[in-house]
This record gives structure tokens, C-alpha cells and sequence, in this order.
């Protein structure tokens, strides 16, 4: 088994259920293994950790890809990572089956990518299936979220902290909780951001107390409610 024919294999989700397989993701395993242990035990500039992500990937990644280690991997070989891409501290990528992610990503602390599953049948329960997974643009997963296999998600989307995603989830909305379910649309929260900014302005202005009151009852939110609720996406 040689790297190409297993990227080829999960390309086309077939089960890793071989003696071949096997002693192939075991090899791989401790080469990732290898190099994560070099960049997890020690401090490296942004500029060193890009080389072993590198060395890793086996391929460059782009100068304005940033890690914060410790990070963990059991292959490496299949992850690709676009511009302005951010992984947070402990984040777990099990890759054999792909992960992407696009451009301006931001992965918070111990999320989890696991892109394998086993059989449901005891008897054929070591058998592993792989499946990709996706990330648009500009996508915010919050820090303890696991993202299972198969799974795509839409540009600008926001997964909440904690969260399991089981589906894909489509751009431009936040979604959270076990299993991740809609909560809004981006748009919505951006318009009541909007709203509470234009309410700040007019109290600090010294604007009629009528005026602002409609606007209060039209936001119906406070800007405490939208603080408070904030770093429920971290």
C-alpha cells in the first residue's frame, strides 16, 4: 500500500478493512506521530511550526497558516488548509478520510475532526469507513465541538462551542448543541448587532427619549443580552 492508493481508496469510501491497510495507517501513524511529538514538546517560532505542518502535510502550507500546539494527528497526509487559517490549542484531526478547510477558518481549542467510523455489526466492527469532511470560508468552529465524518459546512457558518455535527450545515448561519441544530442566520444576528449599535449611538448622543424607546421595542434585544450570549461561539 503506498500513499496515493490509499488517498485513492477513502477517495471512493471504500471500508479500511485489510491486513494491508492496517500495517499502512499503523506506519503512518508514527510518522505523524513523530513530528507532532517534535512540535508539541517544545517552543517554535510561527515560522518553524509552518515547516513541520509542512513535513507533516507533505506538502507547503501558506504563510499565513497559524497553530497553536499541541496538535494532534494519527496520518496528517490527507488535511489541506487554505489562507488566514487559525487551529487553536489540542485540536484532534483524524484525517484518513480528508479534512478542508477553507480560507479564513478559525478552529477554536479541543475540536475534534474524525473522518472514520466503524460497522455497526460487532462482527465486523474493526472495519473502518472513511468519509470526508468540508469547511467553506470564513467558518467558526467553537472550541470542544467534534465534527463527524461526511460532513460539509457552508462559507461564514458559525458551529457553537460544545457542539457535535452530524449534518452537513449550510453557509451563513450558527448552529449548536448534541446533535448541532439551526439556532439563526448570520444575517438575522448581524441586524441586531446593527440595531444595538444604532441604540448606543443615540443614548450617547443624547437623542429623544421617544425615539429611542421605539427603537428598543423594535430590536427587542439589549446589547447585555448579545454580550452575554458571545462567548457561547468561542
Amino acid at each position: 500500500m503506498t500513499l496515493d492508493l490509499f488517498l485513492e481508496h477513502v477517495k471512493e469510501r471504500k471500508p479500511l478493512d485489510t491486513t494491508d491497510i492496517f500495517r499502512f495507517m499503523d506506519k503512518m501513524s508514527d510518522e505523524a506521530r513523530r513530528i507532532t511529538f517534535e512540535l508539541n514538546g517544545s517552543y517554535h517560532t510561527q515560522e518553524e511550526v509552518r515547516e513541520l505542518f509542512s513535513r507533516l502535510f507533505e506538502k507547503p502550507v501558506d504563510p499565513s497558516f497559524r497553530v497553536f500546539p499541541p496538535f494532534y494527528t494519527d496520518f496528517g497526509k490527507n488535511i489541506i488548509v487554505g489562507k488566514d487559517v487559525f487551529i487553536n490549542a489540542c485540536c484532534h484531526f483524524q484525517d484518513h478520510g480528508g479534512v478542508t478547510l477553507g480560507d479564513g477558518c478559525l478552529i477554536g481549542h479541543n475540536v475534534v475532526f474524525a473522518t472514520l467510523n466503524h460497522d455497526f455489526n460487532p462482527e465486523y466492527r474493526a472495519s473502518m469507513t472513511p468519509a470526508p469532511i468540508v469547511l467553506g470560508k470564513k467558518v467558526w468552529v467553537g472550541s470542544n465541538s467534534t465534527i463527524l465524518q461526511g460532513v460539509t459546512i457552508g462559507d461564514n457558518a458559525i458551529v457553537a462551542a460544545g457542539s457535535v455535527v452530524t449534518k452537513d450545515v449550510p453557509a451563513n448561519v450558527i448552529v449548536g448543541g448534541i446533535p448541532a441544530r439551526f439556532i439563526r442566520n448570520i444575517e438575522e444576528r448581524m441586524e441586531s448587532r446593527d440595531s444595538i449599535h444604532t441604540l448606543e449611538h443615540a443614548e450617547s448622543i443624547g437623542a429623544g427619549s421617544q425615539k429611542y424607546e421605539l427603537q428598543k421595542i423594535d430590536s427587542d434585544i439589549k446589547p447585555e443580552h448579545v454580550r452575554s450570549e458571545y462567548p457561547f461561539y468561542i
